[in-house]
């Protein structure tokens, strides 16, 4: 059954005057203190009284102290060391669809390279008429293009295949990031090479600057559609962990595909097959065979609060359900919610339309008494793909699977306002 509820019943004027029912004890407090003088109000505090900070004390802007908790994170027994690691972006803590680039997560084969702009190179090579060598400084002279997308670790969420396993949206959907990238499009640089125009049969193979290279065939069409060679993020250049002074963007396919310090572009006539394409990036079957060439990330979607890192601690009344869905095959076009572990769904409301191969927010303005909700979320995009459970995804891939998780996900809202990571069969 489907409804399409978008507000609360009761007013959230009501709540915040303390005019409606009052059920838990924190409202019913925050109520009582409306009656009695605030100092916060009536008292001249010491910021209202005193100087603050001048134009030059920061120089580069940062968070105020007050957010300090809204970092990347990492899970230390995932992995032997942080050198071949990731860390998870604070999800759970941000709003909006654009990831600061500051907490965008990170995912590194051989560690962080510093490489200057001086020293950087791209070659490209293969079957063109005129191999060449272009410096950063001659990428800056090419037509640039700017477009938001998102970008997925292949293994987000590719430790609950087996069960619920990490207590937080961070940290079960946290390799992800939307960033507005500016760059050049591969196409406009391989026509500068003087590439044949024969597409069919051909592939790109790309390989980056640092010790890993994370080489990758990509289909020589996808190369041409949508590709750029990203030289700034968010307005500013990339930063150190997200490859500066130069990625490749891949738009709508897992994220090691993106590959950061990127020096060389090779048109083949085949794939390369190499270790992070075979070894890596596959997904095995039940049935022990594995699949490759899975590339694009599917439409997935998850509630980023009330979840286990941003629980509800006001007490009852109006309450927003957020979250963010993203695809990568276009655009989502809904997103449902549900409260009951997936037997009734209401239509979320989505903040703005969603770009292309772009994170897109949705908010459900509800409210909250107390009661158990099973919170989970679907996303549906323009193919009419829909969202699957993770039933569904077993009954097709077993359960050796790492990457490509993009099931539903449920968080257990007890009556205390916590959340807990669980799964509904």
């Amino acid at each position: 059954m489907t409804t399409d509820k978008t507000g609360p019943s009761a007013s959230r004027r009501q709540f915040l005057t303390g005019a409606a029912a009052i059920g838990a004890g924190t409202v019913a407090a925050t109520v009582a203190r409306a009656a009695e003088p605030d100092p916060l109000i009536t008292e001249v505090q010491s910021w209202a009284s005193s100087f603050g900070d001048g134009v030059d004390a920061t120089p580069y802007g940062l968070p105020i102290k007050f957010e300090d908790d809204v970092i990347r994170r990492n899970v230390e027994w995932l992995t032997a060391d942080t050198i071949s690691s990731i860390n998870f972006t604070p999800i759970h803590a941000l709003d909006g669809t654009i990831t600061p680039a500051g907490c965008a997560f990170e995912r590194h084969h051989s560690g962080a390279i510093e490489l200057s702009k001086d020293d950087y190179r791209l070659m490209i090579n293969g079957l063109v008429e005129t191999p060449m060598v272009f410096t950063y400084a001659d990428l800056e002279r090419f037509p640039r293009e700017n477009h938001v997308y998102f970008l997925e670790c292949a293994a987000n969420t590719g430790m609950e295949w087996a069960g619920a396993q990490l207590n937080g949206a961070q940290f079960t959907h946290g390799m992800i990031h939307n960033m507005e990238y500016s760059g050049i499009p591969v196409r406009t640089l391989l026509n500068e090479a003087g590439w044949s125009g024969e597409v069919e049969g051909k592939w790109l193979y790309v390989e980056g600057a640092d010790a890993s290279s994370n080489g990758r065939s990509i289909p020589l069409e996808k190369a041409l559609d949508d590709c750029l060679v990203a030289i700034k993020a968010n307005g500013e250049a990339l930063r150190k962990e997200h490859g500066y002074p130069a990625r490749l963007v891949v738009p709508g396919w897992e994220g090691n595909m993106w590959v950061k310090w990127i020096r060389r572009m090779e048109i083949m006539d085949g794939p390369v097959e190499s270790r992070e394409e075979t070894s890596k990036y596959t997904d095995t079957l039940a049935d022990g065979t594995s699949r490759k060439w899975t590339w694009v990330m599917d439409a997935k979607s998850v509630v980023t609060s009330p979840s286990p890192q941003a629980p509800i601690t006001h007490g009852h009344g109006p309450v927003v359900i957020t979250g963010m869905a993203w695809t990568g095959h276009g655009k989502i076009t809904r997103v449902d919610v549900s409260k009951d572990g997936g037997k009734t769904w209401e239509t979320a409301r989505l903040a703005a339309d969603s770009g292309d191969k772009a994170l897109v927010r949705f908010y459900l303005d509800t409210e909250w008494n107390g009661e158990e909700w099973f919170l989970q979320s679907r996303a549906m995009d323009e193919t009419g793909y829909v969202q699957p459970t993770k039933a569904q995804l077993r009954e097709v891939r077993g359960l050796n699977s790492i990457y490509h998780n993009n099931c539903i996900q449920t968080w257990w809202v007890k009556p205390n306002g916590e959340a807990e990571n669980v799964e509904v069969s």
